[in-house]
């Protein structure tokens, strides 16, 4: 659906170039939830505006739909722009116009009929949840319910692609939540690829099907929403999935020989990692059953990645040389990743 070849963008201030974009290669598929994540000043919000032109490329190709908008004039590129919606962080509505009025507003220039207009912003408003809200204007309204305006407004000439600029981050927690579930719905339902600008890695691990992750530029990892939570590469990503986690803590925790980190002789400490294929395996329980093996779990942290479960377990395993090493290849065997943390 998007096709991004060596898009680069370059600003220029006081006689200096300022290279926001440099040289990003992505194609996201159609239908998908794919994330970008960086934090402030990786050009994450300004690779996405590259997406529907509102920032002209510097260099490289930008393809949505088949439609390779880099070589557009102005006029067709209106044309195209039509079937890219777009939500921001402070929602950009019209403050003088109600709900339905704000939701109209692109409908302007429609060939609907009136009653056509009428019927399409009402179904956007029961879409949304805010069907009794039509006639309330944006000061009276929450966060969560601009931002669902916004979202009805997006999607009101029918767009094929929703670009989400930071659209969860001046919502709290609980709102977060139930816009993302909007977000989730507006793409099963209306089949409707998604591409969703944040910082946050809690709303990856929400709805996205897969990520990019971006530094001073340039992306420099990129995979499924489950590969970069269980096999992270850059240093930058397990950065990102320690927000979402308290894996530095348990780290910390062993730097500092802490009495819940502390082994016996030919005791070990290790992470064991967990993906969807093999979160249900009751592994930990067996060592002891098989192998004589004792298992004392001292870290945990569980995530659920669109309905897959998978996760790390920080275990003390304690018991004879011969068997430890047996118990070791069981787990292994398994599929479970084993990192030996400390011995």
């Amino acid at each position: 659906m998007i096709k991004l070849e060596k898009v680069s963008k370059i600003f220029h201030s006081g006689g200096k170039e300022i290279p926001a974009v440099q040289d990003v290669t992505l194609d996201i598929q159609e239908g998908e939830i794919f994330g970008i994540i960086g934090f402030s000043g990786a050009g994450k919000s300004t690779l996405v505006r590259c997406i529907n032109l509102l920032e002209k490329p510097t260099a490289g190709r930008v393809t949505v739909d088949g439609v390779e908008l880099t070589g557009l004039d102005e006029k067709k590129l209106r044309e195209v722009r039509r079937k890219i919606g777009m939500i921001f962080q402070h929602f950009n509505l019209l403050r003088s116009r109600t709900v339905y009025q704000n939701i109209a507003f692109p409908l302007r220039k429609s060939s609907l009929s009136k009653a056509e207009k009428d019927e399409k912003i009402n179904s956007l408003l029961e879409l949304v949840g805010l069907a009794d809200k039509k006639d309330a204007y944006p000061s009276q309204l929450s966060g969560g319910q601009k931002q669902r305006v916004a979202i009805a407004r997006a999607l009101a000439n029918d767009p094929k692609v929703l670009l989400c600029d930071e659209a969860t981050s001046a919502l709290d927690p609980q709102t977060t939540k139930s816009i993302l579930g909007l977000l989730k719905k507006v793409n099963e339902e209306l089949s409707i690829t998604i591409v969703l600008i944040t910082h946050e890695m809690a709303v990856v691990k929400d709805i996205c099907d897969r990520v990019a992750i971006m530094e001073l530029g340039r992306v420099v990892e990129q995979g499924t929403a489950e590969e970069i939570f269980v096999h992270p590469k850059e240093h930058l990503t397990r950065d990102f999935i320690s927000t979402a986690s308290n894996m530095d803590k348990f780290l910390e925790l062993v730097e500092q020989n802490n009495e819940l980190t502390r082994l016996g002789t030919g005791d070990k400490l290790v992470l064991l990692t967990y993906s969807a294929n093999n979160a249900g395996e009751p592994v930990i329980s067996y060592l002891a059953e098989a192998f004589s093996v004792k298992a004392n779990i001292i870290y945990g942290n569980i995530d659920i990645l669109k309905g897959k479960t998978i996760g790390k377990l920080g275990v003390a395993l304690s018991g004879e040389p011969e068997q430890m090493e047996k118990a070791l290849a069981y787990i292994k065997e398994q599929k479970v990743e084993v990192e030996v943390v400390k011995e």
